[in-house]
């Protein structure tokens, strides 16, 4: 199995290790660190068949989508509660 290493793309350094998982079920999954970012990620489970192209290619393509969704402006939520008045109906209030 392939073992840890680091690599530069698009001005950040990946630090990718496989880990074994921490639960009852086994399995080893592919680990990484970015640098100017605090948080570590877990998305793939590790291949035997993984190569550090492979393993890079995959990781580049997912951090770069998680970017360009934190970059998009947030989505409206519905309101939940009591709908308000109608705008007729607060203009005629005013006029009284």
């Amino acid at each position: 199995m392939l073992g840890a290493f680091t690599f530069e793309e698009g001005g950040r350094t990946y630090t990718c290790t496989p880990e074994q998982r921490a639960t009852a079920l086994e399995g080893t999954w592919w680990w990484f660190t970015v640098s100017n970012d605090s948080q570590r990620y877990a998305p793939f489970e590790a291949a035997p068949s993984d190569t550090q192209r492979t393993v890079k290619a995959r990781i580049v393509a997912w951090y770069e989508h998680r970017v360009w969704v934190r970059a998009q402006p947030p989505v409206p939520r519905e309101r939940f509660g009591r709908p308000g008045k109608p705008a007729a109906a607060q203009a005629t209030q005013k006029k009284a």
